[in-house]
């Protein structure tokens, strides 16, 4: 994960000029630990990089989009494959960790944006919708990524017993295949449903 490390620190301190976090450092610390625990293979610094280079560049359609960028920091900084409330504890320890540094309407955006990241609901909040995209976009990735996603979500339910798994991953990817629109931005409706629901239908044909 080192190859990600150079570029997240200069969008973190980027990030801070803009805010005027009281401890940035310790901060990122954390935020770099828990990204790399042991029972990540896809919620990992690489998901977060990915995500933050992609948030990049298309910056100018965003209207806050530094709040944006914080909650795609925070969106998964606890997880447990285990668990069913890791939006929510991410959203929390959100607060806990930069509450004393921002607006308190701020505070309140970001939680409710974070938590919304787990079910991916329909939404007409702009700024909501391109951080949800965005959090969808490796869907659209090359093919070889694509298959590095699987194996790498594969990985992090090891504990499922496979026949079980292999019924449920299927469920969910057939879910996105059928979604009308997968994206809500007409952005990523244009540049990414297309390759999406190819890498949808290419390995649903696999599982087939």
């Amino acid at each position: 994960m080192q190859q990600y490390l150079t570029r997240l620190e200069k969008l973190w301190c980027e990030l801070h000029q803009h805010y005027h976090f009281s401890e940035p450092q310790k901060i990122f610390n954390k935020l770099i630990a828990a990204y790399s625990e042991k029972q990540r293979a896809y919620h990992t610094l690489q998901h977060v990089y990915e995500c933050l280079v992609l948030l990049d560049s298309i910056r100018s359609d965003l209207k806050d989009a530094y709040a944006v960028e914080l909650a795609m920091w925070f969106h998964d900084v606890v997880y447990d494959p285990q668990a069913k409330d890791n939006e929510l504890k991410s959203a929390e320890l959100f607060e806990l960790s930069l509450a004393q540094d921002l607006p308190l309407e701020v505070v309140e955006k970001i939680k409710r944006w974070i938590i919304a990241t787990q079910k991916h609901k329909a939404t007409d909040e702009p700024d909501l919708q391109f951080l949800l995209d965005i959090d969808l976009a490796i869907l659209a990735a090359s093919p070889a990524r694509f298959a590095e996603y699987e194996q790498q979500i594969q990985q992090e339910y090891a504990w499922v017993d496979p026949d079980v798994y292999a019924i449920k991953r299927k469920e969910i990817l057939a879910h996105f295949y059928q979604t009308e629109s997968l994206y809500q931005t007409e952005y990523f409706q244009q540049n990414f449903e297309q390759c999406a629901k190819s890498n949808l239908k290419r390995i649903l044909d696999i599982k087939h």
